[in-house]
């Protein structure tokens, strides 16, 4: 894989560059040091995957990344952020960015990203964010949506259940439900969940239908008029 890096530091450069050197499969094919030159090196040299510094003087790595995206020959190309400054996590990945390193990257982590990168098919958008965002504390944290289990609508807020725990949203559940149509299944007017994570059925003493959900406690009920799609859903699993 030919692997382009853009930093403005030239300590950074070479650093990424020496560990490259290391690195079986992957070769450097050149250097930028500001934004608008990544742009004409990656249309000059149509690399595989772009090391990319966020903070930059003029054009930062985020402006890169969306024009990439906006344009037809450089939509292959991967893209893996990096930069000492953890706040800018949300963003990479909002991005749909293939990866994101704090500085001072280590090997390890620079092959564990690169190996990610060249899995991933193109740097194209895709219809949906890859992870839920939650505000925890006065830090935000990233759920990977293949943790998430349960989203459940009470009063303001929605509560995330997923395999690390439980975390408030700000988005509501019809923006989610319209987002990620497919993926999570309105079961009840105040719940959507992830049908392949769900093991069964049983009724609560109220009579109504519950669904038991691999990792987490909480049990989602389903509505009478849903019911019967939902139990179509588990049969086909």
């Amino acid at each position: 894989m030919q692997v382009l890096i853009v930093d403005d530091e030239s300590l950074a450069r070479m650093r990424l560059q020496k560990m490259l050197a290391e690195l079986p499969g992957f070769d450097c094919i050149g250097e930028a040091s500001n934004g608008q030159q990544a742009l004409e090196k990656i249309a000059a040299l149509n690399p595989d995957i772009v090391l990319l510094d966020i903070r930059m003087p003029g054009m930062d790595g985020m402006e890169v990344a969306k024009k990439l995206a906006e344009v037809e020959h450089a939509q292959d190309c991967r893209v893996i952020f990096t930069t000492a400054y953890e706040e800018y996590a949300l963003q990479a990945f909002e991005s749909q960015a293939s990866g994101y390193l704090v500085k001072p990257v280590n090997k390890e982590k620079l092959r564990r990203a690169l190996e990610q990168a060249a899995r991933v098919s193109s740097f194209q958008l895709p219809e949906h964010r890859q992870h839920l965002s939650a505000n925890s504390r006065g830090k935000i944290d990233l759920i990977p949506l293949k943790d998430v289990r349960v989203l459940y609508a009470e009063h303001k807020y929605v509560t995330l259940y997923h395999t690390g725990g439980e975390s408030i949203l700000d988005d509501s559940l019809k923006d989610l439900e319209l987002e990620f149509d497919g993926i999570f299944v309105r079961v009840h007017r105040n719940a959507l969940v992830s049908m392949p994570h769900v093991s069964g059925m049983e009724k609560n003493k109220e009579g109504q239908y519950q669904l038991l959900v691999d990792d987490v406690e909480v049990k989602p009920v389903v509505s009478r008029r849903l019911a019967t799609e939902i139990k179509k859903m588990m049969r086909k699993m």
